[in-house]
């Protein structure tokens, strides 16, 4: 059995909403692309289409980023002073290339310049006070940060001692203490005005080339592009526009470096993607300063000397092969630890080993993460006893907050929610690896489940089509907080299942409904092969992809989570019953008699209908599912037939033709039209003329027919072989004391307990009531 590493909150956006129609009419997309731009807030057809169409006039002027206009004056001193700056940058992809579009702006501007990357093993992260002063006695007078500074204070300080000043350009949280720089020019600087605070570090230096050549500086698009996919920021607003248009950029560029790179890396410019950035070029960029110096990633993406650009892309291509041997390596030791008996009843892990590569311990964290499920500490320990490392957590689980209160073990420290860095006595890890525990338990990080994951709907097979990945592609370039959608699939069969790869890494399969086939692969799961093709029944998660070899152009599935059974409760909730939807064993649960009358005869043989009235069910007494068909009018109804079945599974249909929260209880003045109508009119066939009375007195139908019933029930009308009359001199009676009017007040309150709620708080519902039996 393959279990979900995600719990999957579907969002059935191939069901729009009236909303989402319409505004798919308006702004003329797709109603599924409406839908999903809906659900993250992009609501308006001229939102839409300053979404899709993203332009330079939706670039925020750069002079609104605070002290920019002080930065740029002291960079152009420096520059007509002819004084030496310095560019401090940062050994991952954005900040290499935060350096290069620095680096090349100031040089086009005739300044004296160069650039320094710190080392992670010797420099550490950020500004470093023998760094600094180191080129300070090497002839700098003026620092340009660059993806790093805001929390310099100390190395800020010496400069200032010496009478350097320095210009901070960054993008991290800002600590409680800012240093004394010259400017800090920062998009969430505390009371500054800039609209859009998500900037990568790249993003930040092309604001300030952009202010310091008064115009948009297009020729680094495709610096920006791969400085802000690579850090993961939010894709969009102005990041959007740097990565549309750096996308552009790149599928021609003439920057010798990128050309080379992407020829090493087996990248076809044509085919080039968001994609292609965060898998392709920043891990090779990424790679040089994990495994040691990352000076030679500036030098690659400046260069103008293609032999050097391609010695470059050679020794990055090298590096990058050593980094992900590292991993492999690393990882297979740190997966055999996860499981062992001293780890595998462990809610959080702290796995050790030595002579392992620090520089890469923070992507094997990740990926004991993804395999487990479990927040993961993963640490090299040298010979002088200290080990170091990384770790990454889950969302459920503060692993900053964990560890923050436990710094007596630890010798540095620092990070956030989701990822640390640490260093420790190797003596004190079993102590950390306590502490780590007990605030999983303090967390209740056992009672959170797994990690819940936005799906876009379920797909069926036959659905999955190049028209369809085509209007999803409108919704690119793709990326944090505009993430590719992720569909369902549910197929009748898979087949064709094989791990793939030179050391059978990877799976590849192919879902089947009918005569309709989709390729599916997933990177990193070949070991999960022969439990898939055991499997009877397979629910797989993926975005579609358009998977391009010698040419041709076919659709398969990039599986990011699977599993090989139903899960014990499947949320399917419908507006519209389907005879798919009744072709299954089992017991399908009816609470309605119109409903039940319609539909049982309709059941397979192998499947059982009950009609919930009141009495007691007899428990199902095998492994049958069991069919939620419509919704009760009771919460408790549900309860109580769950309760007596003791199902093992369910399916949640819960079908409702209308919502009655939606519709909502009459108003007082539709109650005096009806009464003046009733007070006036007399022998009324409302058995035959319902709906000209609905349009006469401007009633929805559904309502007229509710609000009839009330006043029946509180004597204010007769009705006789379909006749209705007022009654004479009625007794005074409140409106809410007719049990209809009761019976839509708990229906009501039903919709919003079974049908209004999320698809995760209903699975739990239904979940708990599986687990009393």
């Amino acid at each position: 059995m393959i279990a979900a590493q995600y719990q999957w909150n579907n969002q059935h956006v191939d069901q729009p909403s009236a909303t989402a129609q319409a505004l798919a009419k308006e702004a003329q997309v797709s109603p599924i692309v409406a839908q999903i731009l809906q659900n993250r807030g992009v609501d308006t057809a001229a939102a839409v289409q300053a979404f899709l169409n993203p332009g330079p006039e939706q670039l925020h002027d750069a002079f609104l980023l605070h002290d920019m206009q002080k930065g740029i004056d002291r960079i152009e001193d420096a520059i007509a002073a002819d004084q030496q700056i310095t560019i401090y940058g940062d050994y991952d992809a954005d900040g290499v290339t935060s350096t290069s579009i620095m680096y090349e702006t100031l040089n086009e501007l005739g300044a004296k310049v160069n650039y320094y990357i710190p080392n992670r093993f010797t420099d550490g992260y950020g500004p470093n006070v023998a760094a600094f002063q180191k080129l300070i006695a090497a002839g700098t007078q003026l620092f340009v940060t660059v993806d790093n500074g805001v929390a310099g204070n100390a190395a800020i300080a010496a400069a200032n001692e010496a009478g350097v000043d320095v210009v901070v350009t960054d993008h991290h949280d800002l600590p409680q203490e800012l240093p004394a720089a010259y400017a800090i020019i920062h998009p969430r600087y505390p009371g500054a005005e800039y609209p859009f605070g998500g900037l990568s570090g790249a993003g930040v230096a092309f604001k300030v080339a952009q202010a310091l050549r008064e115009e948009i500086p297009q020729d680094l698009l495709d610096l920006a592009a791969i400085g802000t996919v690579a850090d993961l920021v939010p894709v969009v607003d102005e990041n959007r526009v740097l990565v549309y248009f750096g996308l552009a950029l790149l599928k021609q560029d003439e920057r010798p470096g990128l050309r080379a790179l992407m020829k090493t890396a087996g990248i076809q410019p044509d085919d080039l993607t968001e994609q292609s950035i965060g898998f392709g070029l920043a891990p090779r960029l990424n790679a040089l300063g994990r495994l040691g110096d990352a000076a030679p990633a500036v030098k690659l993406l400046t260069t103008l000397d293609d032999d050097l650009a391609q010695d470059l892309a050679n020794q990055t291509e090298q590096e990058n092969r050593r980094r992900q041997e590292l991993v492999a390596e690393i990882s297979t030791a740190a997966l055999a630890q996860a499981t062992d008996a001293n780890h595998r009843d462990r809610q959080a892990l702290v796995i050790s080993g030595h002579d392992w590569h620090e520089g890469v311990l923070g992507i094997v964290a990740s990926k004991v993460v993804e395999r487990t499920g479990k927040p993961t500490l993963v640490l090299n320990v040298n010979a002088e006893g200290r080990a170091k490392g990384s770790g990454r957590s889950v969302t459920a689980f503060n692993l900053f907050g964990a560890l923050d209160q436990h710094r007596d073990l630890m010798t540095a420290f620092g990070g956030h929610h989701m990822a640390v860095g640490l260093t420790v006595p190797a003596d004190q890890l079993p102590a950390l690896a306590d502490a780590l525990d007990a605030a999983a338990v303090a967390q209740h990080l056992a009672d959170q489940g797994p990690s819940e994951v936005t799906v876009a709907a379920t797909l069926a097979v036959p659905d999955a089509t190049m028209a369809l990945y085509q209007d999803l592609a409108r919704l690119a370039p793709f990326g944090t907080d505009n993430s590719q959608p992720l569909f369902a699939f549910e197929p009748e069969a898979v087949t064709q299942v094989k791990a793939i790869g030179k050391t059978h890494d990877h799976l590849k399969f192919q879902l089947q409904t009918g005569s309709s086939r989709l390729n599916a692969i997933q990177f990193g799961a070949g070991d999960q092969a022969p439990a898939l093709e055991q499997a009877q029944r397979v629910a797989v998660l993926g975005t579609l992809e358009d998977n391009v070899w010698q040419g041709r152009h076919s659709l398969q599935v990039m599986v990011k989570d699977l599993q090989t059974q139903e899960p014990a409760v499947v949320v399917a909730r419908t507006t519209r019953l389907h005879q798919a939807m009744l072709t299954a064993p089992g017991t399908y649960v009816f609470f309605h008699q119109n409903v039940y009358q319609q539909l049982a005869d309709r059941l397979p043989a192998a499947a059982t209908a009950v009609l919930y009235t009141g009495q007691p069910l007899t428990p199902i007494t095998d492994d049958q599912p069991v069919y939620l068909v419509d919704c009760p009018d009771l919460t408790a109804d549900l309860t109580t037939a769950l309760t007596q079945l003791k199902p093992t599974q369910i399916t949640a249909y819960l079908y409702e033709k209308e919502s009655l929260s939606r519709l909502g209880m009459p108003s007082r003045s539709q109650y005096a039209k009806l009464f003046k109508f009733v007070a006036t009119h007399q022998h009324v066939d409302v058995g035959h003329q319902l709906a000209q009375l609905s349009t006469f007195i401007q009633i929805p139908r559904t309502q007229l027919v509710f609000m009839i019933q009330v006043f029946f029930e509180c004597g204010f009308i007769s009705i006789a072989h379909g006749i209705m009359d007022a009654v004479a001199q009625p007794g005074h009676q409140d409106l809410a004391s007719a049990p209809s009017y009761q019976l839509r007040q708990q229906q009501m309150q039903t919709e919003q307990d079974l049908l209004l709620c999320s698809d995760s708080a209903l699975t739990q519902r239904l979940q708990s009531l599986i687990d009393l039996k």
